[in-house]
């Protein structure tokens, strides 16, 4: 059986002496049993006394943590110069979590038994543990503070330091007459963690009896945060083709509360992932540091361009049953490889080309490349193979549509007449009828945006553009709206940037399946002009941004409780992970309102009005109700429940008369309603 005093006690140039043959002290602090005990049913007691330099200590330190166990036997340092051997669990020091009364936190005598004084050491005081968000009542009572001399005189007591009389005030306060300390509010440990108190005895004459002893306060965390990712969308791409194992990217959410606890620690995993193609499973995403990389094959960007994939970070490691989530979208954006060759639309071009000219066009080769448009991977490259062993053609390629511009680049031969012309005969030239101008056209026809709703006005959100395929006629292009049916949006005439005239609303009723579409115009300056159109879908992510709402509005319920009661749950506008579960409370004030009615959550969606009391007067009343969503940060709505109070019959229906009275009506006003009725039958 051992015991380390070196915490409490000197440690150099220390020796120790005890008047027990059963028990020593080695030169280190260390307490030991010189032979094999056997523990008796009474407590064993013996001194042990301290030199430092040869000056004998009486005053020794107790220390509440020096415990240790040897089956069911604990060792713990009572009073000064006695050490007690006692069966039983060793002491785990001052505990906040049991009850507080009387904890007592005495101040270390001052005279050995012959009256001789002696310089003594500071306490080694054990920390105050208090949980965070406590629900009272308040001022709640943490430990008690004593002096010894308080047998002799009056003591006053009190404490200070950051909680008492340094800000925040009065966290802590200490009765002056009895040394009972009280915590006067809930605590937030993601406000502070702990605090760091000194407390004072002085007498009736405001004289030092006692020497300051420290108090140290540690706020115990509880699971009141939920994890917070670092962005709301996040943006990542992989290539097509990869290999499972692929990294694509990393999410990251915190969690304010204590990360060395369960309550901190954050679990990540992939909610849904959309669409599910080729696999309902393309992501994994690491449980602990949010990595996501692919875990099947079968990534092609010619089917699928983007996957929308809901990651949910769940704190107490992960524990859904438990813990706290908040999710995130990872929008993760396929990106393209040169896996496609380009293909001729047909087998065969015709052109003509008038002679004796160059650098004329003679005919567009069209090519279909399903690789991503405008890339290095769509680029098409021409080449003759056969058919001008002369080299009169080049294939040049236009790099807005990646068409192949068969070109004359040399005359082979002039051809002219063998005769002159007759005299007074001209040579004529006709110039070839124009082609009808081509329509400017949206190449990304249809194109779907991600956003989340409630983007301030004037915020860009893409450049719409045409390609004209009259490239030669140097023609302007023009933008405008054909359709806009809340006119949210506002296209620059120019250059087809699109940004927010208002501000967007996934509830409003232009919205169908979170989708808000838009169609504009493209128009050139052509002889007749030629306009093409282009759709523009906006997919707008949900934020919380509509207080619940209580249903029913009005109900009624027996004047004296029964069975029955009022099932009440809530409408939200919003959409998860910002709607349920939801909490229903009961307001302070009125104070009639928590007197007369109590509220019974039965799951996340919905709870129970009741009566408290076992009666209430008949009548209609106005009972507020808060409810709040789980949305991030959380939104709450006070909605009254008109609530009619009646009389019931045997099944716990209002009765006719009741129903009247409810109403507010008198007894002569009943008497005269019935009166009438039995003459009207």
């Amino acid at each position: 059986l051992a015991v380390s005093f070196s915490s409490c006690l000197g440690t150099k140039g220390t020796q120790y002496e005890t008047n027990s043959v059963d028990f020593k002290v080695r030169a280190d602090g260390t307490v030991f049993a010189t032979r094999e005990l056997r523990i008796p049913s009474e407590q064993v007691a013996f001194t042990v006394t301290a030199w430092d330099d040869g000056t004998p200590w009486d005053s020794l330190n107790r220390c509440l943590f020096l415990c240790a166990e040897l089956n069911q036997t604990s060792l713990t340092l009572l009073s000064p110069l006695r050490l007690m051997l006692q069966k039983g669990k060793p002491s785990a020091g001052l505990d906040a979590s049991q009850p507080p009364n009387d904890t007592l936190l005495p101040w270390p005598q001052h005279q050995n038994a012959n009256g001789l004084r002696r310089q003594k050491r500071d306490w080694v005081i054990p920390p105050i543990n208090v949980p965070e968000n406590s629900r009272g009542p308040f001022p709640q009572q943490l430990v008690r503070i004593r002096s010894d001399k308080d047998n002799d005189i009056p003591i006053r007591y009190s404490i200070t330091g950051v909680g008492a009389d340094q800000p925040p005030m009065e966290v802590f306060s200490i009765d002056s007459m009895s040394g009972r300390m009280y915590v006067t509010r809930p605590m937030d440990r993601e406000e502070r963690a702990s605090y760091h108190l000194r407390a004072h005895a002085v007498d009736m004459n405001g004289n030092k009896v006692e020497n300051p002893i420290d108090l140290y306060i540690y706020v115990i965390d509880m699971n009141d945060n939920r994890p917070e990712f670092v962005n709301q969308v996040y943006n990542g791409s992989v290539d097509e083709g990869s290999k499972p194992g692929t990294y694509v990217m990393t999410v990251t959410a915190n969690d304010a509360d204590d990360s060395t606890t369960a309550n901190g620690m954050v679990r990540y995993r992939i909610v849904t992932q959309t669409p599910q193609s080729p696999s309902q499973n393309m992501f994994t995403i690491n449980s602990e540091t949010g990595d996501i990389v692919t875990v099947a094959a079968g990534l092609d960007r010619e089917k699928v361009q983007q996957y929308t994939v809901i990651v949910q970070a769940t704190d107490m490691e992960g524990n859904l049953n438990y813990g706290l989530s908040n999710t995130a979208t990872a929008i993760i954006s396929v990106t393209d490889v040169n896996d496609n060759p380009p293909e001729f639309t047909t087998s065969t071009y015709a052109g003509e080309v008038p002679e004796n000219q160059v650098e004329v066009v003679v005919a567009n080769l069209t090519v279909m490349d399903r690789d991503q448009p405008h890339s290095p991977n769509w680029n098409a490259f021409y080449r003759i193979i056969s058919g001008d062993p002369s080299g009169h053609f080049s294939i040049r390629t236009d790099p807005v549509t990646n068409e192949g511009m068969v070109t004359v680049v040399k005359v082979g031969a002039l051809l002219t007449s063998r005769q002159p012309f007759a005299a007074g005969v001209e040579e004529s030239h006709q110039e070839a009828p124009g082609r009808p101008s081509l329509a400017p056209y949206f190449p990304s026809n249809h194109k779907l945006i991600r956003l989340e709703e409630g983007v301030p006005t004037g915020t860009v959100l893409t450049t719409f553009s045409a390609v004209d395929p009259d490239r030669f006629m140097q023609q302007a292009v023009r933008y405008s709206k054909l359709s806009d049916p809340a006119n949210w949006l506002h296209i620059n005439a120019t250059n087809g940037q699109i940004t927010t005239a208002a501000v967007l609303d996934r509830e409003s009723l232009y919205i169908k399946n979170n989708v808000y579409e838009a169609t504009f115009l493209a128009a050139d300056n052509g002889i007749p002009p030629a306009s093409g159109t282009g759709t523009l879908q906006i997919y707008l992510i949900d934020i919380n941004d509509n207080a619940p709402e209580l249903l029913p509005k009005e109900a009624q319920i027996c004047e004296k409780p029964s069975l029955n009661a009022i099932n009440i749950t809530a409408a939200d506008a919003d959409v998860d992970p910002n709607i349920g579960p939801y909490v229903f409370e009961l307001p302070f004030a009125p104070a009639a309102v928590r007197k007369n009615w109590t509220i019974t959550r039965l799951n996340g969606d919905y709870a129970q009005l009741s009566l408290r009391i076992l009666y209430l007067e008949a009548g209609m009343y106005d009972v507020p109700i808060i409810v709040t969503d789980s949305g991030n940060p959380p939104l709450s709505n006070t909605s009254v429940i008109k609530v009619k109070v009646c009389p019931c019959d045997e099944n716990g229906d209002c009765t006719t008369v009741g129903a009247v009275a409810a109403a507010g009506l008198g007894t002569s006003a009943i008497v005269a309603i019935l009166i009438c009725v039995v003459i009207l039958l």
